[in-house]
């Protein structure tokens, strides 16, 4: 045999042995054989994640004494789901507002989570564009403000100041022997809300759902996490049902070490677990990023994510002015909003207009000088006494602002009259705050296609609606929210698309990315990728209408495409080390098409297991 030969075989034998891992990794998360139980009757019906309800064979009844439990009708799933629709139009039709109907809809979906999870998922993963904005923004807001009323069942675990000392322990309390994703709070800054204390727990169930739905991940392998240190809201210490410690919060070394405490814990029981930080005060989401992410692997959703999503944006805004996303480095933008949301946004698009005009040190700075901060003291110069050590780096140079006829702490309305910005974007949690008067300022923009960013949630905080935007600035804009608002119809009978910001769109796959290429920590690269790889989804046609973000109802695709991405850039860094079956020698050997398909096949889907009872 030649050696020509002899290497085409190797070549062969090394293709065949990595697809068979691949589809080998398929039958570790989708496993089509019986599940084997050691608990019959009702034992299973009250088990959520075991329960089919009416949807047991005959077979499954007799096999798991569970014959006269249930009515006698077998019903298919297709019959379920009809069952919880009909349910839900009853809701919809006696709801008296919009409040209302959205508290009533968590509830019947937070009331099918409690007896049936396969069931659950199947319907949020079917019908996610509607559910969504229940499960999470904006509805979760309003789960949270009132959790301690609400609160029926426990769902994760609570980590408080008066467990230091044995939360070495107390991981080993939660019954999974892996978890592969634990989003965490401490409640200190829900949303747009503020402190909600303990209560902050729904934002960690409703992201891991959007796990489950968005990326697949199993649902047995994840934890919400809320770290209990106290609340400052007084109506909450004064509240005789609420549920979380009733003393001010901890500060200083004393809450750094409840949170060290806390990631020792989990990464120790749980070695290659990714931890997602949400909604901690911004003084402390920075911070707690820098002393963490070059030793575990965790990310901050607020910091990383949104910037993400928002540079996604940005890139689409870009093409939406029928230009190349490496014209991005020109775009003026004026950011209202300097907090941890605000600099992971500034300091991602810094990043990203670098790197297209060569990542040097000239680039840094050219860079840095397309940016306008304002917060709620006005525009940041370097005048600014006591500056952020984050925002420091986009203050603006005394002698420029003088030129231009500015001044430290001028208004946003000052700024956005003088720079004439392509874009506004707001992360300032200030509802209305693109007022009449900064939107009409915004028409003598210099962009052929001015973009309007207003992403600040829950819904009353966005800094302006879609249909303010559209009438005053006109029909020709780009615009962008947090939370989910309707397109608007314009008078020339076009339509004004009101695209959503949601970070949806990038942390599911950001997380299964990791999971899959066992990288051992979450690299600005990897970050950088999923975002130009959401920029990059959307067609020419679509971008040229506005569209600059995709429906929600394509989520499970995205997620697949923005996972390979953050596995390539993981390949490429040589920070993957493989899961499972695939090392990082099988996962180097597959082209971009095996990476999606070795995605795909590790997404948990929600069948009904066959289940079998064996008493050891």
């Amino acid at each position: 045999m030649s050696n020509f030969s002899r290497q085409v075989r190797l070549s062969s034998n090394l293709i065949r042995d990595v697809r068979f891992k691949i589809s080998r990794s398929f039958t570790t998360i989708e496993c089509h054989r019986p599940t084997i139980l050691q608990k019959k009757g009702v034992d299973i019906i009250h088990d959520p994640w075991f329960n089919k309800g009416t949807a047991f064979s005959s077979t499954e009844r007799d096999r798991l004494q569970l014959r006269g439990l249930l009515p006698t009708n077998v019903q298919t799933e297709e019959q379920q789901t009809e069952r919880f629709k009909t349910d839900l139009k009853r809701i919809e039709m006696n709801a008296r507002d919009g409040d209302t109907l959205a508290l009533a809809k968590w509830r019947i979906l937070n009331r099918l989570h409690d007896r049936n999870e396969t069931m659950y998922y199947k319907i949020l993963i079917n019908q996610i564009k509607e559910f969504a904005p229940v499960v999470y923004t904006p509805t979760v807001g309003l789960v949270c403000q009132k959790y301690s009323g609400l609160f029926r069942r426990p769902r994760g675990m609570y980590f408080s100041a008066a467990d230091r000392g044995e939360m070495m322990s107390m991981v080993y309390n939660w019954p999974a022997d892996q978890v592969d994703m634990i989003v965490v709070t401490d409640g200190s800054r829900i949303m747009g809300l503020g402190d909600l204390g303990v209560q902050g727990i729904g934002i960690a169930i409703g992201k891991l759902d959007l796990y489950v739905a968005a990326a697949g991940i199993n649902p047995q392998r994840v934890l919400p996490v809320m770290i209990d240190v106290g609340t400052n809201n007084e109506a909450l210490l004064k509240d005789p049902l609420y549920l979380g410690l009733q003393e001010h919060r901890l500060e200083g070394e004393e809450y750094v070490s409840i949170i060290d405490e806390f990631m020792e814990a989990v990464f120790n029981r749980w070695p290659h677990v990714i931890v997602q930080f949400e909604d901690f005060q911004s003084k402390w989401a920075s911070m707690l990023l820098h002393r963490y992410r070059n030793t575990y692997r965790m990310f901050n959703d607020d910091v990383q994510g949104t910037a993400g999503v928002v540079v996604a944006g940005l890139l689409g805004a870009v093409r939406a002015q029928d230009k190349m996303m490496i014209d991005f480095p020109k775009q003026n933008i004026v950011v209202a909003g300097a907090g941890s949301a605000g600099v992971g946004v500034l300091e991602a698009a810094r990043r990203t207009m670098a790197r297209m005009l060569g990542n040097s040190k000239h680039a840094f700075e050219s860079a840095r000088s397309q940016f306008w901060v304002v917060d709620v003291n006005g525009l940041v110069t370097e005048e600014r006494n006591n500056i952020d050590s984050d925002i420091k780096p986009f203050a603006r140079k005394t002698k420029e602002i003088r030129r231009r006829g500015l001044n430290e702490g001028a208004s946003l309305l000052e700024v956005v009259q003088e720079v004439k910005p392509d874009v506004i974007l707001g992360l300032s949690s200030v509802g209305g705050l693109f007022s009449k008067e900064i939107l009409e300022a915004f028409r003598s923009s210099t962009s052929t296609r001015p973009a309007i960013f207003a992403l600040s949630n829950p819904t009353m905080n966005a800094e302006c609606t879609p249909e303010e935007a559209f009438s005053i600035v006109g029909k020709n804009i780009i615009f962008a929210s947090g939370s989910p608002f309707k397109n608007v119809d314009l008078e020339s009978g076009e339509i004004g698309y009101c695209n959503q910001g949601n970070n949806m769109y990038l942390f599911p796959g950001i997380g299964l990315g990791t999971l899959l290429s066992g990288a051992r920590i979450i690299s600005d690269g990897m970050l950088q990728a999923a975002a130009e790889c959401l920029a990059e989804y959307m067609t020419e046609d679509e971008v040229l209408k506005g569209i600059v973000y995709p429906p929600i109802s394509r989520i499970r695709d995205i997620t697949k495409a923005v996972a390979a991405a953050v596995i390539s850039e993981a390949i490429e860094e040589r920070l993957a080390e493989g899961y499972r079956e695939m090392t990082y020698r099988d996962l180097k050997r597959l082209n971009k098409e095996e990476i999606l398909l070795h995605v795909e096949n590790n997404m948990w889907k929600p069948d009904y297991p066959t289940l079998i009872y064996k008493n050891d």
